[in-house]
């Protein structure tokens, strides 16, 4: 694939958002491969789906022939992004930072080749050159050419200098060490092109300028749009929780389920911004889905390309195959279908939980269990038709019976519509 052609594949997909000087930027790709750079804050131990745009942002540049950067911010993640928070951040320590850097590392290693002898992306952490910087220097070399008029111009900055808890000193120099970091990169790699989401503009058009105050060279900037829900809740937040790529946190069965629930009208969208399905291909699957919606053929071609975009081809099979279990009733299950879910979905075993002793009262099995938060939650779901066991409606005053066990061994749980959990003894 040309060089050239990566701006009208992320047109084509509704990917770009803001762009410096966009003929300029243009004609400079028609030359040939640029080197780019994304940055990710090790502010946890796993990155979320709200990052996998731009995370496959680089991996799209690299594809069509580019050098794509990863910067894990070792220095900009014990500081914060001030941006999109209406109240200051915990300080992580050294040790925290480390832990994250190589969670967050590995999972950098799924979307990007970092092997390969033709086109290796590099990984760079920002304290390599930030922790050695005194603060006079850092002051004199940086903060010199930039305007607290032009930080206090940014919206990320703005926003939180306007909002009741203010701003402190160490989040509005947030901006400066990201700015830093594009100054470095472009003297030190030759980076010419940041990019993130479009929450970052700010902070990538006060690079830029500092690499035109201090080199005069001239580079760009380009951001993809935050990707949000039909309904207006933002992309990657299920019942108040992160969906995270980190397997341990969210698991591969409840990852593919977030994506086969996605709404009609989001899907289209998800399908072209968060998978590197071929646009010729992603127009075939939503024209058949567009036939017989009720299929939901869309829904799965998505789950299953961004599950093995994440956690591989293997865990999106087997998150199928799970799936696929719940279009038949608990008794159609057979053994080794009961051990395929009990290893795909969120399961507990009775046999490590002594603390149940002889109450096998079903709601206060589940609270023991951690499945139910309380028992108050336990009996308002069961006072409105909403706990399941094994297919059918729980009853006050269940109790959790021999009979219960399929194979001797299994019992599934299901909270509402869509929440389940494998019981196990």
């Amino acid at each position: 694939m040309s060089a050239a052609f990566i701006l009208d594949d992320l047109t084509a997909r509704g990917l770009v958002h803001d762009t410096t000087d966009p003929e300029f930027l243009r004609a400079r790709l028609d030359e040939g491969p640029i080197t780019l750079y994304g940055g990710f804050d090790p502010t946890g131990d796993s990155l979320h789906v709200g990052h996998l745009v731009p995370l496959l942002l680089l991996r799209r540049f690299q594809a069509f022939g580019h050098h794509p950067v990863a910067l894990a911010g070792g220095a900009t993640g014990m500081i914060g992004d001030p941006g999109g928070r209406s109240r200051e951040r915990n300080l992580l320590d050294a040790a925290t930072i480390d832990t994250n850097l190589t969670a967050i590392t590995a999972q950098l290693a799924r979307f990007l080749d970092f092997e390969t002898a033709e086109n290796p992306a590099r990984l760079v952490d920002n304290r390599t050159w930030t922790q050695g910087m005194g603060v006079l220097d850092f002051l004199r070399d940086v903060g010199k050419h930039v305007t607290v008029n032009t930080m206090l111009a940014k919206e990320s900055v703005r926003a939180r200098v306007q909002s009741e808890h203010g701003i402190s000193f160490t989040e509005f120099s947030y901006m400066l060490l990201q700015a830093n970091d594009y100054r470095h990169l472009c003297d030190t790699m030759g980076v010419e092109l940041q990019v993130g989401g479009s929450d970052q503009w700010g902070n990538i058009t006060a690079g830029i300028d500092l690499v035109r105050r201090t080199s005069g060279a001239h580079v760009h900037g380009l951001t993809v749009p935050l990707v949000t829900r039909a309904d207006g809740t933002k992309f990657g937040k299920s019942t108040g929780d992160a969906v995270w790529l980190s397997a341990e946190r969210t698991s591969p069965y409840a990852f593919f389920q977030y994506f086969v629930n996605s709404d009609d009208r989001d899907i289209e969208r998800f399908l072209l911004q968060l998978t590197l399905l071929p646009l010729d291909e992603i127009a075939a699957v939503m024209e058949r889905h567009r036939a017989a919606p009720e299929s939901r053929q869309a829904q799965q071609a998505l789950a299953h390309a961004v599950t093995a975009l994440v956690h591989g081809h293997e865990a999106a099979a087997e998150a199928v195959g799970a799936s696929s279990g719940f279009t038949r009733s608990v008794e159609e299950l057979s053994e080794a279908e009961w051990a395929e879910l009990a290893a795909t979905l969120p399961t507990v075993s009775i046999a490590d939980r002594d603390a149940i002793g002889a109450d096998l009262d079903l709601v206060s099995v589940l609270v023991v269990l951690g499945v139910l938060s309380s028992k108050s939650e336990g009996r308002r779901l069961v006072a409105q038709g909403g706990l399941y066991l094994n297919d059918l409606a729980v009853t006050e005053g269940r109790r959790l019976e021999p009979a219960d066990w399929r194979f001797g061994t299994y019992c599934m749980v299901r909270r509402g519509k869509k929440q389940r959990h494998v019981l196990r003894r």
